[in-house]
C-alpha cells in the first residue's frame, strides 16, 4: 500500500532526517520525494511504501503525530488512493 506523507511547518534543521528516520523505524520505503522552503515555511511530500512496515495503521499514524509534536510542525500520513481521491477534479 502507498501513501503520502506531508511536512509542514517553521524550517529548521534535520527534518528531512528525521522524517526518515521515523519511515526506516517503521520500515518505510520512501519512494519519492519533494522539498521546499516558502517564505520560511518548509514543505515536503514523500511517496512511501507501506507494504512491508513493521507497525499497524493506527502505530504509524500515531508516530507520524508525536513526530509533528517534536519538531512543532504539522505531518499527514494518507493512504494514496485517498490523498488522490481527494486531490481529483
Amino acid at each position: 500500500m502507498k501513501a503520502v506523507i506531508t511536512v509542514i511547518g517553521q524550517d529548521t534543521v534535520g527534518v528531512v532526517a528525521k522524517v526518515s528516520a521515523a519511515c526506516a523505524g517503521l520500515n518505510i520505503n520512501i519512494e519519492d520525494m519533494t522539498q521546499s522552503i516558502m517564505q520560511e515555511m518548509f514543505c515536503m511530500i514523500m511517496l512511501v511504501d507501506l507494504s512491508r512496515c513493521n507497525a499497524d495503521q493506527a502505530a504509524v499514524r500515531a508516530r507520524f503525530e508525536e513526530l509533528g509534536r517534536e519538531m512543532g510542525m504539522q505531518v499527514n500520513l494518507t493512504r494514496q488512493e485517498v490523498f488522490d481521491a481527494m486531490h481529483k477534479i
